[in-house]
C-alpha cells in the first residue's frame, strides 16, 4: 500500500465529509416528518467515517493498477456527488434535487464496484456496504420528501 496515495484519497474523502460540518442538519431537519426507520443521529458519523476510510483504501489500491481508468473515473464521480448531496439537502433544503444527486451517487458507486471487480475483488467487495448505505440514504431521502412535500 502506498501510504502517500492513501493520504491523498483520505484528504479527498475528508473534503467530502467536511460538508457535514459546514451544513449540519439543524432545526429544519429536526422538524421534518421522518419515517420510524430513520437511523439515530449518532449512526451517521460512525458509518460515514468507516465508509470514507474504506473509500480512501480502495482508491489507493485501485489507482496504481493497469486498466483502472474507469474505476478511478467512477471513484471521482462518487466523491463529487457525495460532497454535493449535503449542501443540496441541508444547505439549500431542496430534497427533490438532493434525491437526484443521490441517484447519480448510487450509479457512481455501482459503477465503481462494477469496474473494480475485475481489477481487485477486495476493493469491489469493500464498496458493497457503501452501495447498501447509499441505497438506504436514498430511500430515506425519498421518504422524507414524500412526507414533507412543501420542501421539495
Amino acid at each position: 500500500m502506498d501510504w502517500i496515495l492513501f493520504a491523498i484519497f483520505l484528504l479527498a474523502t475528508g473534503g467530502a465529509g467536511a460538508t457535514g460540518a459546514m451544513f449540519p442538519p439543524g432545526d429544519w431537519y429536526e422538524r421534518l416528518d421522518k419515517p420510524t426507520w430513520t437511523p439515530p443521529d449518532w449512526v451517521f458519523p460512525v458509518v460515514w467515517t468507516t465508509l470514507y476510510l474504506a473509500l480512501a483504501f480502495v482508491g489507493a489500491r485501485l489507482a496504481p493498477l493497469p486498466g483502472s481508468e474507469y474505476a478511478m473515473a467512477f471513484w471521482a464521480m462518487q466523491i463529487a456527488f457525495n460532497a454535493l448531496w449535503t449542501p443540496v439537502f441541508f444547505g439549500l433544503q431542496k430534497m427533490r434535487a438532493a434525491f437526484v444527486v443521490m441517484l447519480f451517487l448510487w450509479v457512481a458507486v455501482a459503477g465503481l464496484i462494477w469496474s473494480a471487480w475485475p481489477l481487485d475483488r477486495l476493493s469491489a467487495l469493500l464498496m458493497v456496504p457503501y452501495l447498501v448505505w447509499v441505497t438506504v440514504a436514498g430511500a430515506l431521502n425519498a421518504s422524507v420528501l414524500r412526507r414533507n412535500p412543501s420542501f421539495a
